[in-house]
């Protein structure tokens, strides 16, 4: 095996501590003495040691000499709120000779320094093997630790018209069971999942990680309803208690200066709905908003002060035009269905007022297109625009 090998297998173990790391980064390593393998580790969260510091547990008195693989650069601080000791401090005591990683820590904290200490120790550093895949599997952390904003994953189901429902309303199921099976997969690396209160009174969905898979701390549930209009009898409402919900509403003062059709007809105050939702163990949140339509930017804030270091947002068709109006977006997922529905009251993907020009189109970078079963997934990232 050669150092992609090593650096490849390190990316593979710390995959494996998806949805046990959060807000930390998924971080694997190996350790190599005369071409074998004598320790390997990966980080998880409840377990305190990092990933270093199970590989170099593994190898023992072995590892004077060996070579240290990882993913990401060694952390070197014993910062506040830091539940264990450096791992560089570890590499050194331990007498590795070299350490490969395949990038820089982004964190303020370290971003560098690590490999700094290495080789003022005498330890030869090389970085950059496997680089973009390894920021590719560490994005949502890099995203949070750089700026304390989640990372924002839009996913749509659609048709091959980009119909996400039929005039009638029916949505389910546009996408067959392997394109779900992979939306849920995405549900499962997020810590939180956001909708509108169109999707929620259309769909009444639970918003649920369904893949069995194990997790660190709970799918936080995320819904924008502006008026609190989320009905009590909703799956959301209903199991609020045992499934962490967030809604988010607008400030009750903008609401009645702008005259804010909370109900069509006379129905309860914000207040007195507040309350209600609250007694089902939902946490309401207000923002500002503007014209009705909340300001994400401030849930953002919000979601990130509470270290959620990534949110997929799921629908619908008007709050995925805001994400992509103001840019919010960090990456986009498409799971597209080889099905026509047709009809101009058919539900668009994407609502909003839209563009006016071509050129001011959202374009995405770096495309993968993978089939799921009938279906095509189709994942990018926004290219910034032009003048920005």
């Amino acid at each position: 095996m050669t150092d992609p090998d090593y650096i490849q297998l390190t990316l593979e173990l710390a995959a494996e501590g998806t949805g046990l790391v959060s807000p930390n980064p998924l971080v694997g390593s190996v350790i190599v003495k005369d071409g074998e393998i004598i320790g390997r580790g990966f980080h998880r969260y409840s377990e305190l040691k990092h990933a270093e510091a199970w590989a170099l547990e593994e190898a023992g008195e072995r590892a004077r000499g060996a070579t240290a693989y990882v993913n990401l650069e060694p952390c070197s601080h014993n910062g506040e709120g830091k539940r264990t000791p450096p791992c560089v401090q570890a590499l050194i005591d331990a007498g590795v000779s070299r350490v490969v990683a395949a990038m820089v820590d982004p964190n303020p904290k370290v971003n560098g320094r690590g490999f700094e200490m290495l080789r003022e120790a005498g330890i030869e550093v090389s970085v950059g093997l496997m680089e973009k895949e390894a920021r590719r599997l560490n994005e949502k952390y890099a995203r949070f630790v750089t700026t304390r904003l989640p990372f924002v994953h839009l996913k749509i189901a659609c048709s091959l018209d980009g119909r996400i429902a039929t005039r009638a309303g029916d949505s389910k199921w546009i996408t067959g069971e392997e394109a779900r099976a992979a939306s849920q997969s995405l549900r499962h690396e997020s810590d939180a999942m956001m909708v509108g209160v169109g999707t929620v009174r259309a769909d009444d969905p639970l918003l649920s990680d369904r893949t069995g898979r194990p997790r660190h701390r709970p799918l936080v549930r995320v819904a924008l309803d502006a008026g609190l209009r989320t009905p009590l009898t909703s799956q959301l409402i209903q199991t609020a208690r045992e499934l962490p919900l967030i809604i988010f509403a607008a400030e009750q003062e903008l609401l009645d200066n702008m005259g804010f059709p909370i109900y069509a007809d006379s129905g309860p105050t914000m207040a007195v709905r507040q309350e209600a939702l609250e007694s089902f163990g939902v946490e309401v949140v207000r923002v500002a908003s503007d014209g009705g339509l909340l300001d994400l930017k401030q849930v953002l804030e919000n979601l990130g002060s509470r270290y959620l270091a990534s949110v997929l947002i799921e629908g619908g068709a008007e709050v995925a035009a805001s994400v992509i109006e103001q840019r919010l977006a960090d990456k986009v997922t498409f799971f597209v269905a080889p099905k026509i529905i047709g009809g101009r009251e058919a539900v668009s993907a994407i609502g909003g007022q839209g563009i006016e020009r071509l050129s001011e189109a959202l374009e995405l970078r770096d495309v993968e297109v993978v089939p799921r079963g009938n279906d095509i997934e189709i994942t990018g990232y926004p290219r910034p625009p032009a003048h920005a």
